[in-house]
C-alpha cells in the first residue's frame, strides 16, 4: 500500500484574487453595473410596484427607443465627435414616417425605408460636412437640430396625423414571450453594435480615428471613411427608433416627441464610460448606462416625485458622469 500523500494545495498570497476576480473589478463597466443593481434593489424595496411586470414592460419600452439613440450617438462619439441632433431628428421622422403612409398613401414598409432613406442622407451630410468641409461637429448637427424641429412643425401645422399603419402598432406596441419587441430589436442591435466593436477591424479603426486621428493617418487608416459611416448610423438609428414611437403613439404628433432626448443619449453614452474626447468606450457601458437613466427616471415616476426635480435629478447625474470622464482623462494622461 503506498504510503504517498497528496501534495498541499498552495498557499495564495494574502491580499490578491483570483483571475476572474480581478478580471471584474477591473473592467471599466462594473461600476455603473453595479449601480444598475443597486438602484433597482432600492426601488424594489421602496415600491412594490416599481418590480411588477407591467412596469418593467413599460421600462422596456422606453428603454428600447431611448437605447437605440445613445448607440448611435456613442458611435459618433467614439470618433471624437458630438451629434445633437439625434432627438430632433427621431422627431422629424416621426412625422415623416406617419406623413408618407398616411399623406403620400404610401405603404408602411415603403414608408419605412423612404424615412431612413432621409435620415440616411441627414448622417451623409453631417460627416462630409465635418471630415471634408472642417466644420465642428457641435454647430453642424445643431443646425440640424433646429432645421428639423422646424420642419416638424411645418409638415403638421401644429396637428397630429391619425390612420397609420397597423403595422407600426404590430412592431411597437407587441409582446415576444411577455418580452417587449422593441426590446429584443435593442438587443439585437446593440448586439450588432457590439460585434462590430469588439471583433471586426473596422470597428478597431474606429477606436483608433477617435483616440489619435493622425496616428491612424499614419498607419492609413481612412478616418474620414470611418467618421461619416458613424454619422450615418446615429441618424439611421434615430430613424429606426421613429418606427417604435410612432407605434407606441398611434399617431404622427409633434408634441414634445424626441425634445431633449439628445442629452439622454449623450448622459448613457458618457455614463456607460464612453469618452467624450473620443477612442474609448464599450457597448456594454453604454447599455448599463442606459439601464440606469431609465431606472432613475421611472423610479422618480413611481415614488410620485415632481417631474421637475426628475429633470434636476439627471441632469446631476449627467454632470457627475462628465466629471468621472475628465477625471479619468486626466489620470490616463498622467500614465502616460
Amino acid at each position: 500500500m503506498s504510503t504517498e500523500t497528496a501534495p498541499a494545495p498552495a498557499k495564495r498570497e494574502p491580499g490578491t484574487a483570483t483571475p476572474l476576480l480581478r478580471r471584474l473589478v477591473e473592467t471599466p463597466e462594473v461600476g455603473v453595473v453595479a449601480a444598475c443593481a443597486a438602484v433597482f434593489i432600492g426601488l424594489a424595496l421602496a415600491r412594490d410596484t416599481f418590480a411588477s411586470a407591467v412596469n418593467l414592460q413599460g421600462m422596456g419600452f422606453d428603454l428600447a427607443q431611448y437605447g437605440l439613440i445613445a448607440i448611435g450617438e456613442s458611435l459618433v462619439i467614439l470618433t471624437g465627435g458630438i451629434d445633437l441632433s439625434v432627438g430632433a431628428l427621431l422627431g422629424t421622422s416621426v412625422i415623416l414616417m406617419s406623413w408618407f403612409n398616411v399623406r403620400a398613401g404610401l405603404p408602411a414598409g415603403v414608408a419605412v425605408l423612404a424615412t431612413l432613406a432621409i435620415t440616411g442622407l441627414v448622417g451623409f451630410w453631417h460627416g462630409i460636412a465635418v471630415t471634408r468641409l472642417k466644420m465642428p461637429p457641435f454647430v453642424v448637427t445643431l443646425v440640424t437640430y433646429t432645421v428639423a424641429q422646424g420642419v416638424t412643425l411645418a409638415i403638421t401645422s401644429g396637428t397630429s396625423i391619425v390612420g397609420i399603419s397597423g403595422f407600426f402598432g404590430n412592431v411597437g406596441q407587441t409582446y415576444l414571450a411577455q418580452i417587449p419587441v422593441p426590446l429584443v430589436l435593442f438587443a439585437i442591435v446593440a448586439a450588432a453594435a457590439w460585434f462590430f466593436l469588439e471583433r471586426t477591424y473596422a470597428g478597431r479603426q474606429v477606436y483608433a480615428v477617435g483616440g489619435n486621428p493622425e496616428a491612424a493617418r499614419l498607419a492609413g487608416i481612412r478616418g474620414e471613411r470611418r467618421v461619416i459611416s458613424m454619422y450615418v448610423t446615429s441618424s439611421l438609428l434615430s430613424g429606426f427608433a421613429s418606427m417604435l414611437v410612432l407605434g407606441r403613439m398611434g399617431v404622427g404628433s409633434a408634441s414634445g416627441v424626441g425634445v431633449g432626448w439628445e442629452l439622454s443619449a449623450i448622459a448613457a453614452a458618457v455614463i456607460g464610460g464612453v469618452s467624450l474626447t473620443g477612442g474609448q468606450g464599450r457597448i456594454l457601458g453604454i447599455v448599463a448606462g442606459t439601464v440606469l437613466l431609465e431606472l432613475i427616471n421611472n423610479g422618480l415616476t413611481t415614488l410620485q416625485i415632481n417631474a421637475n426635480y426628475t429633470n434636476i435629478v439627471l441632469g446631476c447625474v449627467l454632470g457627475i458622469a462628465i466629471l468621472a470622464d475628465r477625471l479619468r482623462a486626466r489620470s490616463v494622461d498622467k500614465r502616460r
